[in-house]
């Protein structure tokens, strides 16, 4: 079997945008379960982030149950309904390192959808109140 190739300074660049992003949120906690980088809201995982190692392409996996949000995310080059079953509850998996994945801001614009999917009532109103 190959050896995965290294993921591009953009997607690390993006990754960790992302990632201290989702870190930011309101009562947000950083994870590592299965090996991976999670981002979660009072122990509910609201971005999966992967591995940086090059062990695996970098992505990351968010929820989105807005329709327009879901369906542009799975636009994107690569982008599939997450696996597990988690697709069919509306999680999908972006890679970052595909020719025209999306920036970070709009990245960080699906976390925060996400994170407004799982995240309870108060830690909502927290960010809002922002």
């Amino acid at each position: 079997m190959a050896e995965p190739k290294k993921p591009s300074q953009r997607a690390r660049r993006t990754w960790a945008r992302v990632r201290e992003f989702a870190l930011g949120l309101p009562g947000a906690t950083e994870d590592f379960p299965w090996g991976e980088t999670v981002a979660k809201a009072d122990k509910k995982v609201f971005v999966f982030l992967g591995v940086d190692d090059g062990s695996y392409p970098m992505g990351l996996t968010v929820k989105l149950k807005d329709e327009e949000a879901h369906a542009h995310a799975l636009t994107s080059p690569g982008a599939e309904p997450a696996g597990y079953g988690l697709g069919r509850a509306g999680w999908v998996r972006i890679p970052l390192d595909e020719k025209g994945a999306p920036g970070a801001e709009l990245l960080c614009d699906w976390v925060e959808e996400s994170f407004r999917v799982v995240a309870t009532k108060r830690r909502v109103a927290e960010l809002d109140a922002r």
